[in-house]
């Protein structure tokens, strides 16, 4: 009888160290642990600029963010059990801050590139754009791409941006390039003739398009596809598990759902609508 209780008693006390164990190797401090495609509960920041219409703004009056961005990582965490927290990021300085790991994740529309993929781990691609040029609606200087290409037309866009990059390329320089450092203020600029064509692309390009039907138009010509993706630190652990839920969003419609809200002419936020950013 003896025996058999203190065999019991061993066995009772092997379960505990091994449920301590197993209790110790999946403690991170309150975050939430990553096994497979469940982070845990833990909780992601994802850097947005609240400044980029569709993929992220603050509507006016309003503390809460809205946009692509926001729908598409509440969904991505529903799936993978997280908790998104959006932070106000500016860019471009919102990569070398997921580079340096003070955020977990970026969503800004971000292209995919080579140079970018140096420092930052991309996720797959959820969308691929196109890059086009938008001008003036009563502007006939301009039939296509090559008429502004070819011009002595001052083209703005955003700093940091594959646009600008492509922007360089296209007019052999930066001597037409007008760069701001939000696109709203350089569809402004466009609007007000302070510039002769804005290059963006297309995702974003609709939604100036749709709600400024009266000022601007697309020129049809793609001057470069560009896939876009969320960007993370080199080291991250999460970049399966959201790749599995892009992957569970495309195959149930979602993400085609968020295109039909965001990417068409019934989205018609303009930059007049959203609050105005201030990273301190």
């Amino acid at each position: 009888m003896t025996t058999s209780r203190n065999r019991l008693m061993r066995l009772v006390a092997m379960l505990f160290a091994v449920a301590m164990i197993a209790a110790a190797c999946g403690d991170d401090g309150g975050d939430g642990a990553v096994s497979g495609n469940d982070l845990g509960g833990r909780t992601v920041t994802v850097g947005v600029e609240n400044a980029y219409l569709p993929f992220n703004y603050v509507p006016a009056g309003e503390s809460e963010g809205q946009g692509w961005d926001y729908d598409a990582w509440r969904e991505i965490c529903s799936i993978i059990n997280c908790e998104a927290e959006f932070v106000a990021a500016g860019w471009p300085a919102v990569i070398d801050q997921v580079a340096a790991g003070e955020l977990d994740t970026a969503a800004d529309g971000i292209s995919i590139t080579a140079e970018r993929a140096e420092k930052v781990a991309y996720s797959q691609a959820y969308m691929t754009v196109d890059q086009k040029f938008i001008v003036a609606i009563d502007d006939d200087r301009y039939s296509d791409a090559d008429d502004i290409i070819n011009s002595d037309a001052l083209v703005g866009t955003q700093v940091g941006t594959t646009n600008f990059e492509l922007a360089n390329t296209l007019l052999g320089g930066d001597s037409r390039i007008d760069a701001y450092d939000q696109f709203g203020f350089a569809i402004q600029a466009l609007i007000n003739g302070d510039v002769d064509a804005v290059i963006i692309d297309d995702a974003a390009g609709q939604g100036y398009v749709g709600e400024n039907a009266d000022a601007v138009k697309l020129i049809d010509d793609a001057l470069q596809a560009d896939p876009l993706g969320f960007i993370f630190p080199l080291d991250s652990e999460i970049v399966d598990a959201v790749n599995f839920a892009l992957d569970q969003m495309r195959d149930s419609g979602f993400l085609d759902e968020l295109g039909q809200i965001y990417f068409t002419d019934s989205f018609t936020v303009s930059y007049d609508d959203i609050a105005e950013v201030d990273l301190g």
